[in-house]
């Protein structure tokens, strides 16, 4: 009688310190099995969560981890996911500012087309409105590579790219080759092929390559980002996710940029795009069918 009274007491003294009532300590103290269950619960929501986000070697946040879920037939709601991530510090992204000054400024010159998209990215269609650029790829400890891409602005397809170890203009037509060989019977002579002001895209080649392709050619305003900003983005987060730093040569290089374009392409899903992939997006505008059954 005098323990109990003893551990009574002990018991009051603790509630008191901790400024809890003795009540609420007796019943969290009953509600042992429940947190246990809980705890197990999350445990395997965690382990779900863990794959998804080191689904082929690309971080991501608790957007992406939710839609990769979600096509996988498995639906958990992003709270939930930005809680056990926070709870097991696992740690999404962020994207980073371009600490990259935009390259090839262009010089002046009369080679300028009008701003034929004015920002309208997404309203005309699949395969109406192309955006292209270049951008630096740093690795193996400070050498340099460039990158050319040609993105579909309504799907966010990645058409062609091409990784140069030259700024010569030549990749950047090679390009818009690639774009012709793999998706011209998509295109019509309405596509406009959106850039900057850049020098490569005021080049006389350039400029004739598209005249002989039958591409309507539009330009951002001379220092205006916001006229191409899909691209830029595209190139934020893709800097974020690849891992350049284990790059040893520009082959290592270019099999990176191969595997990130494949992923983004199929894998790589956007809540812009009804949670779907580029790939999927364009499928599911051309057909009308949802590809996500749940």
């Amino acid at each position: 009688m005098i323990e109990q009274n003893d551990n009574l007491l002990n018991i009051s003294l603790l509630c008191q310190t901790a400024e809890v009532s003795r009540s609420g300590y007796y019943q969290w103290q009953n509600n042992v099995d429940t947190r246990n269950e809980k705890e197990e619960l999350d445990k395997k929501d965690f382990e779900l969560i863990l794959e998804a986000y080191k689904f082929r070697g690309y971080d991501k946040g608790s957007r992406g981890i939710h839609m990769r879920l979600l096509n996988q037939g498995i639906r958990m709601n992003r709270k939930k996911i930005h809680r056990l991530m926070n709870k097991y510090k696992l740690m999404c992204p962020i994207r980073k500012a371009n600490p990259y000054r935009r390259m090839a400024k262009a010089m002046k010159t009369n080679n300028i087309s009008e701003n034929l998209v004015n920002r309208e990215f997404q309203e005309h269609g699949p395969g109406m409105i192309l955006l292209t650029d270049i951008t630096y790829l740093f690795y193996n400890h400070g050498n340099k590579a460039y990158l050319s891409v040609i993105k579909d602005a309504c799907t966010k397809q990645v058409m062609a790219y091409v990784v140069s170890e030259s700024l010569a203009v030549d990749f950047v037509l090679e390009t818009v080759n690639m774009l012709i060989q793999n998706h011209g019977i998509s295109l019509s002579e309405e596509t406009i092929l959106h850039s900057d002001q850049g020098c490569h895209y005021t080049s006389i080649s350039f400029r004739q390559l598209l005249k002989d392709k039958k591409l309507r050619q539009s330009m951002s305003r001379r220092g205006n980002c916001w006229d191409n900003a899909p691209q830029e983005s595209f190139f934020g987060h893709m800097k974020d996710e690849i891992h350049l730093e284990r790059c040893s040569s520009i082959l290592d290089l270019r099999l990176v940029i191969d595997d990130y374009m494949d992923y983004y392409n199929n894998d790589r899903y956007q809540w812009g795009l009804a949670k779907l992939s580029p790939n999927q997006y364009s499928t599911y505008l051309k057909n009308g069918e949802y590809p996500i059954k749940i």
